[in-house]
C-alpha cells in the first residue's frame, strides 16, 4: 500500500499546468509580433531617410531586433529555454563561431576589393573606362546582319 502512495506523490509534482503554458505562448506570440511589426516600421521609414549615418543606425537596430527575435523562438519554441545549461552551449556557441564566420568573410570580401582598387593600376584604370552601351540586338565582338566580310 505504501508503494502506491509514493507513486501517487511523485506524480502529483509533474502535473502539467495547460493554463500557464497557453499564457506564456499567447505572450511570446505576442512579443513576436511586436517586435515584427516594430521591423517593418522601421524598414518602411529607413527608405525615406537619406542621411547615412542615421540609415545605419536603423539597420544595427532592425539586426538587434531581428537576433531578439531569434533568440525567443530558439529559447521558446525549441524548447532551449528549459533544457540544461551545457545543451544549450552545444547549440549556442556554434551558431556564434557561424555568425563569426559570416562577418570575417564580409570583411576579407571587402578587403580584397578595397586593396585591388587600392594596388592594382590595370583594375583601377578599367574600372574607370566608361563602355558603349551596345545597341539593342547587338552582342559585343558581333557583326551586323547583311555586313559584308
Amino acid at each position: 500500500m505504501q508503494h502506491t502512495d509514493n507513486f501517487q506523490e511523485i506524480t502529483h509534482h509533474h502535473d502539467y499546468d495547460r493554463e500557464a503554458s497557453r499564457k506564456e505562448v499567447i505572450r511570446v506570440t505576442v512579443i513576436l509580433t511586436v517586435i515584427t511589426l516594430v521591423e517593418l516600421a522601421l524598414g518602411f521609414w529607413l527608405m525615406s531617410i537619406h542621411q547615412e549615418l542615421m540609415r545605419h543606425f536603423i539597420k544595427g537596430l532592425i539586426c538587434i531586433f531581428m537576433l531578439a527575435k531569434a533568440f525567443y523562438i530558439v529559447g521558446y519554441f525549441m524548447h532551449l529555454k528549459h533544457e540544461l545549461r551545457n545543451m544549450i552551449m552545444t547549440i549556442v556557441v556554434p551558431l556564434l563561431l557561424f555568425v563569426w564566420f559570416i562577418i570575417a568573410f564580409l570583411a576579407d570580401g571587402n578587403s580584397y576589393k578595397n586593396l585591388r582598387n587600392k594596388y592594382d593600376p590595370h583594375h583601377v584604370e578599367e574600372s574607370k573606362t566608361k563602355v558603349d552601351k551596345p545597341v539593342h540586338g547587338e552582342e559585343h565582338g558581333a557583326k551586323k546582319e547583311g555586313a559584308i566580310e
